[in-house]
């Protein structure tokens, strides 16, 4: 009986096999490069599954219910508030007084001359300034004609007939700060040609940005409102009276969203004053990545309000809620509902990779590695 015959396979044959054999145990054993997780990864994340993000997929009811874009504006204090009179005098202004009296020699005036003139009379914070032989006399809450009034009647009983006019040199008591994105920062008394928000933006030379991104702050007290420039033009209610010590800051907007995965690129994207819907923010960063991108796996992910999740669950929730929002392209009106979810500061847009991506990058790494491994037995 004659011995079996084995035939042993030629070195250059076995390597490659066995390095081929390795490379498959050692991709099962590591994660492939990859720009994110994948669609299946994060639907595990969902909160059915013991995650804490729920995961809803847009249809009509979400783009009612989760479309809303919180609005820039001013409270009923400050939109009810009335114009300053620009004639009131406040603690902190400084006054002119002229004084003529009808005599050769009187109480102020020196010899041979008629008028006494007096500048630079602060009014101190209790309201008062202190006019000689009229004594401390309130000034603030008048006007000019009635303070003129009142320093007559005190002098008409020590000098004849008394001339007085009465001149506010400065308004330092009823200013505005004006700050930020403005060619002219500082402060500003409220005058007459100054007393809305407009017109004083306008004496502080106007902002020095875009109109379009640009947004108006006014802080009076512990009260805050804001609002677009371009809205303070369009909409004369916004164009508040303001008040002495307001703060106005200008700066540019700073809401954006964040592009990540399959995308054309990875950025993070400035919204500006426009509704930004997904699939024009998905073309702000160039589109869904041809070789790449899973059309079905288009994420929207954002904190969403309490009272917005509870309307979009159906069901009441309390407090800030993580939502995954998903838009499937590939569905029928898949396009249309995308054109109608809007945007919203802070939110992350992801793009899943498609299934075969990893497929193709694991079949690349294994020819890869017995083609490296074919050329390496060649030379032994």
């Amino acid at each position: 009986m004659s011995n079996p015959i084995s035939v042993e396979k030629p070195r250059n044959m076995r390597m490659p096999l066995t390095l081929a054999m390795i490379a498959v145990t050692a991709l099962a054993g590591c994660g492939l490069p990859r720009s994110g997780p994948s669609k299946n990864e994060i639907l595990s994340g969902a909160v059915e599954n013991g995650g804490d993000a729920h995961i809803i997929y847009v249809n009509n009811h979400v783009n009612r219910t989760a479309n809303f874009t919180p609005s820039y504006g001013f409270s009923s204090g400050f939109l009810s508030a009335g114009a300053v009179g620009a004639d009131e005098i406040r603690p902190g202004d400084t006054l002119g007084l002229m004084i003529w009296e009808n005599v050769d020699d009187g109480l102020l005036a020196g010899l041979g001359q008629s008028s006494t003139q007096l500048e630079q009379l602060q009014v101190d914070s209790a309201g008062y300034i202190f006019v000689p032989y009229a004594g401390r006399v309130r000034a603030a809450g008048r006007s000019p004609e009635q303070l003129r009034n009142a320093i007559t009647s005190r002098l008409e009983s020590q000098t004849p007939d008394p001339q007085v006019t009465v001149t506010r040199v400065a308004g330092d008591g009823a200013t505005v700060s004006v700050m930020g994105k403005v060619f002219g920062q500082g402060v500003y008394p409220i005058e007459r040609p100054t007393r809305n928000l407009s017109s004083m933006l306008a004496e502080a030379g106007g902002v020095n940005i875009e109109p379009e991104v640009a947004v108006v702050t006014v802080k009076r007290g512990r009260e805050t409102g804001k609002v677009w420039l371009s809205d303070l033009y369009f909409n004369p209610s916004y164009d508040i009276a303001l008040r002495p010590g307001d703060v106005i800051l200008v700066e540019e907007d700073q809401r954006s969203f964040t592009a990540l995965g399959a995308l054309g690129s990875q950025t993070q994207v400035p919204l500006g004053n426009e509704q930004v819907s997904a699939i024009e923010a998905v073309a702000m960063v160039g589109g869904l990545s041809t070789n790449t991108a899973d059309p079905t796996g288009v994420f929207v992910l954002r904190d969403e309000p309490g009272a917005v999740a509870s309307a979009v669950l159906g069901q009441p929730i309390n407090g800030t809620q993580r939502m995954a929002y998903v838009l499937d392209l590939t569905r029928p009106n898949g396009l249309f509902l995308a054109r109608d979810f809007l945007v919203r500061d802070g939110d992350t847009i992801y793009v899943t990779e498609a299934p075969y991506v990893q497929w193709q990058k694991i079949l690349g790494a294994i020819t890869g590695g017995a083609q490296s491994a074919n050329a390496l037995s060649n030379t032994l």
